[in-house]
């Protein structure tokens, strides 16, 4: 037996029972995607049970691509809602890491309590935000403006300024639920879910910047927005591309938030579309399946590519 042979050997049960893991589902799923696979159907009992025999080929892929009323609001609405969480969660992930990073007292404290909200479970994060915070009566959200409202009353009786505050507008509360404004609420409440593991990652990154660079930066003059640009950003260019690569798989799967959120209506995502299709109509909602797989596949290819273009060159 030669050196390699015993390695190969050893590691081949997990290999096999993570290829079966894998495997297994996307084969299923491809094939339910290529026939009629229907739980429901008193016309045609045959297509209630998946067999070669209910064969449909392409059908179901130009039945979601070409008559699903909500497929191609389902694929935009997720790429919104994916661009939007990760470019705000880079962002502000970025500051409040370069933030924490500096040495100041209770550091520690701070850093525990900024990632907590990354352990909160996606339906008591949706919970906690649409009902607490963005709810147009009982959250803050309506009691905000309605405490603006009666800050502008009561400067309407001033003397001078009376008349200028007399022509303010009643202001009235954003409503989130069920609306299309509801995939800013998705966007706001998973950004600051998954904001603390963009931080996480970006301090762990900044621990290894040479700071040798920094010093000859500063004795060469250069400000603080030079040396963020010049030299913490293109350290940070992994780590960045970690952060966006593993946001877009798991933001691209969302579905616990529009439904607490919205329902899906005004507000559908890939994930929702094949859950509706799940319901009944197994075959088109594997064509979905498939479909965001390949999508998911391109945003993160497509990606990383900026990143690595803009960051690592």
């Amino acid at each position: 037996m030669t050196n390699r042979t015993l390695p190969r050997l050893l590691q081949a049960p997990a290999v096999i029972l993570l290829l079966v893991w894998m495997l297994v589902p996307l084969g299923m799923t491809l094939f339910f995607s290529f026939i009629r696979y229907v739980l429901n159907n008193l016309r045609k009992p045959e297509w209630t049970t998946p067999s070669i025999d209910n064969w449909r080929g392409w059908g179901n892929y130009e039945y979601v691509l070409y008559k699903a009323k909500d497929f191609w609001m389902a694929v935009e609405n997720s790429l919104f809602i994916v661009g939007g969480v990760i470019t705000l969660t880079v962002v502000l992930g970025l500051a409040i890491a370069v933030l924490v990073n500096r040495s100041f007292p209770g550091r520690g404290i701070v850093r525990v309590l900024m990632i907590s909200p990354f352990f909160v479970m996606p339906a008591v994060n949706a919970v906690l935000w649409i009902n607490m915070i963005l709810d147009p009566v009982l959250g803050l959200n309506g009691l905000a403006v309605e405490g603006l409202n009666n800050s502008i009353n009561s400067l309407k009786d001033f003397p001078v300024l009376g008349h200028f505050f007399s022509l303010w507008p009643t202001l009235e509360p954003i409503s989130f639920r069920g609306t299309e404004t509801s995939a800013i609420a998705v966007i706001t409440m998973v950004t600051w879910q998954w904001t603390p593991f963009a931080v996480l990652i970006f301090m762990t990154s900044l621990q290894s910047e040479d700071q040798q660079q920094k010093e000859a930066a500063i004795l060469d003059g250069a400000n603080a927005w030079s040396q963020f640009r010049n030299l913490t950003l293109p350290h940070l260019a992994r780590p960045i591309a970690i952060v966006v690569m593993i946001q877009a798989i798991f933001h691209l799967s969302l579905y616990a938030e529009i439904e607490i959120v919205s329902r899906g209506n005004g507000n559908k995502n890939l994930p929702y579309l094949i859950g509706e299709f799940a319901s009944n109509n197994i075959g088109a909602a594997s064509a979905t399946g498939i479909l965001a797989v390949v999508l998911a596949n391109i945003v993160a290819i497509f990606l990383l590519r900026i990143v690595g273009k803009n960051l690592m060159d």
